[in-house]
């Protein structure tokens, strides 16, 4: 069973025109809640547990969802004070044992990605951690990821990269444990966290997916949501 870390404990600074009262994952589309939307599809794909690191306002996610959904485990990592994207993986992969890979998502985008051959990739590479990344081409909204031929990411940060981060990632929480440097202060998952880990000799492996991505951080993105999300009925794990 695959356990999923989303971090779903930002303000939506972004977002508040469009989705006054509520934490951005919680927000409408279609009728649902996008985190229901987004939970579905990896259920589907056997993803059998999720920790939602969470924070601003998180009664209204733990309250929607409880301890369990259409048969998948829900766990809750709860930021005290803001802790930044880094901090809240910090915090919610403490729940994880070291010797099972997991995924990371982010709780405002969606991004079609096949978790099997995500992992077939890591595997390939022998990665620590496992990007997909979606082709684009619109530098000013979108930082490149640099990837080398053999499948290794070789920058974090490419301006003229035809390809950028989809926020989906597989990885191996052993690689999260005693970081040097102070971890008790917010951190930024992509500036902070990452160029750490790649500097002590951590394994970055990327996989371009052809399939939708979206980003619901902004008002244009998520009038038009509904139209990339999936449709119809989701698997259902027993349990």
């Amino acid at each position: 069973m695959t356990t999923a870390i989303i971090l779903a404990g930002g303000l939506g600074t972004r977002l508040r025109s469009a989705v006054p009262d509520l934490p951005k994952p919680m927000a409408p589309i279609a009728g649902r809640p996008f985190l229901e939307h987004q939970l579905d599809f990896w259920i589907a794909q056997g993803v059998g547990r999720f920790i939602l690191s969470v924070g601003y306002r998180h009664e209204a996610i733990s309250g929607h969802f409880g301890a369990r959904y259409r048969g998948a485990a829900i766990d809750y990592a709860v930021e005290a004070t803001p802790r930044g994207t880094g901090g809240a993986l910090l915090l919610a992969a403490a729940r994880l044992p070291d010797d099972r890979p997991a995924l990371l998502l982010n709780g405002d985008t969606f991004f079609d990605v096949r978790l099997d051959e995500l992992a077939a990739s890591a595997a390939k590479h022998d990665a620590d951690w496992c990007f997909a990344l979606f082709r684009h081409d619109d530098p000013a909204r979108y930082m490149g990821v640099a990837l080398g031929r053999d499948g290794r990411i070789t920058a974090l940060r490419a301006p003229d990269a035809p390809q950028a981060n989809g926020g989906v990632y597989w990885f191996r929480p052993a690689a999260l444990r005693g970081l040097d440097g102070d971890t008790t202060q917010p951190l930024s998952l992509e500036n902070d966290l990452f160029p750490r880990l790649v500097a002590a000799g951590q394994r970055f492996a990327g996989r371009v997916c052809d399939g939708a991505f979206i980003d619901i951080g902004v008002p244009a993105d998520y009038h038009r949501a509904a139209d990339v999300l999936p449709q119809g009925e989701p698997h259902v794990l027993a349990g």
